[in-house]
C-alpha cells in the first residue's frame, strides 16, 4: 500500500473516532465545528465606520424535480453545433403569459398615482417648512378656499325642471296609425284583458302551477292574460306589449302545456323559439327550464359563443323544444346530419322587430324556408315595424292581434330625464356621465353607448376616478360577456357599459337608472333601452343626453309621453371640473390600451403557435373533416355586407334576380323522396287526429274491402228513382203490376239456390 493511501486510512481514523477541530480542519483544508477551548472572537455591535455592511439575500435552494435529462449536455451555440428543436420551442410557446384584466391594470395605475401623489405631497410639505411663516399662512388660506370651492361643487345639486309638451296637429301621427293596421287582415283583434283571470282559470297543468308558485308568479300580466287562452287554441298570433310585461311566459306557458300531451312514441323537435341575442337565448332557457322542471320536457339551447359540438349531440337526441339564435341554428341545419326542422310545429319569434331588421333579415329568410308551413307561429315584441308586419302578412294564417299596450309606450313608471348638450360641447358627454355616475347615481346603473370602442373608453375613465365598472358588447367572448352580466347580478359591479346588445329583452333584478350616452336611431331604439328599469311594476328613471340634432327625436318623445317629461341642469363648474379629470388621465388611458395591445399580440401568437402544432400532430385528421357549409356563398356574404353599408336594400341577395338552379340527379331523387316522406307525415298526422262519434257505429274495414263499383257521385239507386218518378208511364206501372213476362222470369229464377240468385229486377232493394 502506498504512504499516501496509509496516510488517508489513519485520518478516516481519527475522523471517526473524536470530532474534527478548528485546527485540525486547518491541516487537511475543512471546516471543522467548534469545540470546548476554542476560542471565538466576537465582533462588537456598533462600529464606527459610516459604511455598514448590507447583509446579502440569501439565495433560493432550487428543487429538482424528475423531470432532469441525465444524459443531458452542454453545447457551444456559437460552434454552430447547437441544432435547434421544435418541441423545446413548443414548450415554451405553450407557457402562457399571465394576462391581467383591465381592471387589475387600472388598480396597478390607480397604486401608481397614490405614491407619486404622496411623494410630491412630501416635497410640497418640506419646502412649506423652509418658508417663513406668513407665506405659510397665506398658502394655508388659499388651500382652505380651493378645498372649501371643490367641497361646494360636489354640493351643488342638479336642478330638474319639467318639459311641457308642445301642442301641434295630429292629423299625421293619425293617418299614420289609420295606414298601419292596412297591411294584415286580423282574423280577431284583443286590446283588452281580465284582470280577474288567474292562472288556475286557464286551466293549466298542475306541474306547471307548481312551478308558477315555486317562481312566485301569482298573477298573469296583462299580456299573459290575454295570450296564453289564444295559444292554446293553436291559433297564429302577433303579440306586442311593452317591456318587462311577461312576453316569456306568454309563450312559454301554453307551448309547455301542449307538450304535456306530446306522443311518446319517438324524440322529436315540436317547437323553435328564435332570439336575436345569446344572452336572451340564455335567459329564456332559464325561464323555461324553471317552468318546465316538475315536467318531461327536454328544452336545448343552441347559441353562438357556446360549445357547437355539445350543441350537435344535445339536438341529435331530439329535445322537445329549441332556444335558438339565427346564425348558429342556420349552422347546425346545413352541417348537423340529424337535425331539421320538418317536424316543427310552433314557431316563436321573440323580439320580432330586431329578428327581421336589415341585419337579420336574410338569416330569417333562411330560417322560415327550412320550417315545416303546417306550423303555428307567434310572434313578440315591445314594438312592431313595418317589417314584422310585412312577414305576419305572408307567413300567418289568419293571425290573431294581441296588442296590449301601444308599440310606442313606455313603462308608466318610468321617470324620462334629459341632459342638453349646448352647441359646440359635444365634448363634455364623458364628463357628464361621469359626474352623473360619481355624485348622485352611485350603483344599479346601465350606461348605453353606440360604439364599442367609446365603451371601452369610457370603461378606463369610470375605472380610474375609483368606480367599479363592467362592458359587455360584441368584441367580447362569450365567457366574458356572460361573467360581465353574472358580475352586474351579484352587485360586483355597480356601473354596467353596454352597446344595444343588452337593450333586447334582458331581465335584470333592480336596476335603478338607465343613462343613454347619446340619442338612439330611433324611437324603437330608445323604448328597448329604457325598459330595462322599471320592470314588473317598480320604479326607474332614465337619463339621456341630447344634443342640437338629436331634438327631433326628443320631441316625439315628449309629444307621446304619458307622464311629465323632465329636464336635468348640471352645473357648469362640476362639468369643468370633470373636464380637467380627464384631460389628465389621457396619458394613463393611452398606457392601459397600450399594455391591452401587447397582451393581444401574444396572445394571437400563441393561438397561432398552438394551431400549427396541431396542424403537424392531427394533419390528417383535420383535412379529412368535412368543410362546414353556410345558406350564402362567399360572393353573397359580401354583397350582403356592401348593400347594409350603403343603405341600398334592393342590393341585397335575396332581393336581386336570382339564376335558376340546374338540378342534378341527386337533386332529383332527393326530391322525390321528400315529397313521399312529406305524404306519409301528412297521413300519420290524419291518422292521429280523434274520429267523429256517430250514433251508429261505422264498418271498421270499410277502408280494406272498397265495393266494386263505385257511384258516381250525385247518381241514385233504381229504387230511389222509381220511386222519386212521377211520370205517367211509371205510375201505370205501379198500379197495373208486373206483366206476365216478368212473373214467369221471376218465377223460373226463384226455384234456383238462393245464393247464387242475382237477379237486378226493380222489386229487389239493395
Amino acid at each position: 500500500m502506498d504512504t499516501g493511501q496509509v496516510q488517508i486510512e489513519t485520518n478516516r481514523k481519527h475522523m471517526d473516532e473524536k470530532p474534527v477541530t478548528t485546527s485540525m480542519a486547518e491541516e487537511f483544508g475543512l471546516i471543522g465545528t467548534i469545540a470546548e477551548d476554542d476560542e471565538i472572537q466576537v465582533e462588537p455591535e456598533s462600529s464606527d465606520s459610516d459604511d455598514e455592511v448590507v447583509p446579502k439575500k440569501k439565495k433560493k435552494k432550487i428543487v429538482a424535480n424528475g423531470d432532469f435529462d441525465s444524459n443531458f449536455t452542454f453545447v457551444d451555440q456559437a460552434s454552430g453545433e447547437g441544432v435547434w428543436n421544435m418541441d423545446i420551442a413548443l414548450q415554451f410557446a405553450k407557457k402562457k403569459v399571465h394576462s391581467t384584466s383591465l381592471d387589475e391594470k387600472i388598480a396597478k395605475l390607480r397604486k401608481q398615482q397614490k405614491k407619486e401623489k404622496e411623494k410630491q405631497d412630501k416635497s410640497e410639505q418640506a419646502e412649506k417648512d423652509e418658508e417663513e411663516d406668513d407665506d405659510k399662512d397665506e398658502e394655508e388660506e388659499q388651500e382652505t378656499e380651493e378645498e372649501s370651492s371643490e367641497s361646494e361643487e360636489e354640493v351643488i345639486a342638479d336642478q330638474v325642471k319639467v318639459k311641457q309638451k308642445k301642442k301641434k296637429k295630429k292629423k299625421k301621427s293619425q293617418q299614420e296609425d289609420d295606414t298601419e293596421g292596412e297591411k294584415i287582415n286580423f282574423s280577431e283583434s284583443i286590446d283588452t284583458f281580465d284582470e280577474t283571470l288567474t292562472f288556475q282559470d286557464m286551466n293549466l297543468s298542475r306541474p306547471l302551477l307548481k312551478a308558477l308558485s315555486m317562481m312566485k308568479f301569482d298573477k298573469p300580466t296583462p299580456i299573459q292574460s290575454a295570450t296564453i287562452p289564444v295559444a292554446l287554441l293553436g291559433k297564429d298570433i302577433c303579440a306586442c306589449a311593452v317591456t318587462g310585461s311577461g312576453k316569456t311566459g306568454a309563450f312559454m306557458l301554453p307551448v309547455l302545456e301542449r307538450l304535456l300531451y306530446k306522443p311518446k312514441t319517438a324524440p322529436v323537435t315540436r317547437v323553435l323559439v328564435v332570439v336575436p341575442t345569446r344572452e336572451l337565448a340564455v335567459q329564456v332557457h332559464q325561464v323555461g327550464r324553471q317552468l318546465a322542471q316538475f315536467t318531461n320536457v327536454e328544452i336545448s339551447l343552441s347559441a353562438g359563443g357556446l360549445d357547437i359540438k355539445a350543441q350537435e349531440a344535445a339536438l341529435r337526441l331530439g329535445p322537445d323544444v329549441v332556444i335558438a339564435t339565427p346564425g348558429r341554428l342556420i349552422d347546425h341545419l346545413h352541417n348537423a346530419p340529424n337535425f331539421n326542422l320538418q317536424s316543427i310545429e310552433i314557431l316563436i319569434l321573440d323580439e320580432a322587430d330586431r329578428m327581421l331588421d336589415e341585419y337579420f333579415a336574410e338569416q330569417m329568410k333562411e330560417v322560415i324556408r327550412l320550417c315545416s308551413r303546417t306550423r303555428q307561429t307567434m310572434l313578440f315584441s315591445a314594438t312592431m315595424t313595418d317589417e314584422v308586419k310585412d312577414l305576419a302578412a305572408v307567413s300567418l294564417n289568419n293571425p290573431v292581434k294581441v296588442f296590449v299596450n301601444d308599440s310606442t309606450d313606455v313603462a308608466y313608471n318610468l321617470r324620462q330625464e334629459f341632459v342638453r348638450i349646448r352647441p359646440n360641447r359635444e365634448g363634455d358627454r364623458e364628463a357628464i356621465v361621469a359626474a352623473l355616475v360619481k355624485r348622485t347615481f352611485h350603483d344599479h346603473v346601465i350606461v348605453f353607448i353606440q360604439t364599442k370602442k367609446q365603451a371601452h373608453r369610457m370603461h378606463i375613465v369610470l375605472g380610474l376616478l375609483g368606480i367599479k365598472v363592467g362592458e359587455l358588447h360584441g368584441n367580447l367572448s362569450q365567457l366574458q360577456r356572460l361573467e360581465a352580466l353574472k358580475k352586474f347580478k351579484s352587485e360586483e359591479i355597480d356601473v354596467l357599459l353596454a352597446t344595444d346588445l343588452a337593450a333586447r329583452g334582458l331581465d335584470i333584478q333592480g336596476i335603478k337608472t338607465v343613462i343613454n350616452f347619446t340619442m338612439p336611431n330611433t324611437i324603437k331604439h330608445y323604448i328597448h333601452r329604457v325598459g330595462r328599469t322599471a320592470r314588473a311594476g317598480k320604479s326607474g328613471r332614465s337619463i339621456t343626453l341630447v344634443g342640437e340634432q338629436e331634438r327631433k327625436y326628443l320631441k316625439e318623445i315628449v309629444k307621446k309621453a304619458r307622464n311629465p317629461v323632465k329636464s336635468r341642469v348640471i352645473p357648469q363648474e362640476v362639468i369643468t371640473k370633470y373636464r380637467t379629470k380627464i384631460t389628465k388621465m389621457e396619458k394613463d388611458i393611452v398606457e392601459v390600451m397600450r399594455l391591452e395591445q401587447e397582451e393581444k399580440e401574444m396572445r394571437i401568437s400563441e393561438l397561432q403557435v398552438n394551431k400549427a402544432q396541431k396542424m403537424i400532430e392531427h394533419q390528417s385528421e383535420i383535412m379529412s373533416r368535412p368543410k362546414r357549409t353556410w345558406f350564402q356563398t362567399h360572393q353573397e356574404r359580401m354583397q350582403e355586407k356592401t348593400a347594409l353599408s350603403l343603405g341600398k336594400f334592393s342590393m341585397l341577395p335575396s332581393n336581386s334576380a336570382k339564376k335558376k338552379k340546374v338540378f342534378t340527379a341527386d337533386d332529383r331523387a332527393n326530391f322525390e323522396i321528400e315529397k313521399a316522406s312529406a305524404y306519409q307525415a301528412r297521413e300519420a298526422k290524419r291518422s292521429r287526429k280523434p274520429k267523429r262519434i256517430r250514433a251508429i257505429q261505422e264498418e271498421e274495414d270499410r277502408s280494406q274491402k272498397p265495393s266494386k263499383k263505385k257511384k258516381k257521385p250525385g247518381s241514385k239507386s233504381n229504387f230511389e228513382k222509381e220511386l222519386t218518378n212521377t211520370s205517367r208511364r211509371a205510375v201505370k206501372k205501379f198500379r197495373a203490376g208486373p206483366s206476365r213476362e216478368e212473373r214467369k222470369e221471376y218465377a223460373n229464377k226463384k226455384k234456383q239456390p238462393v245464393k247464387k240468385f242475382k237477379s237486378k229486377s226493380r222489386y229487389k232493394r239493395k
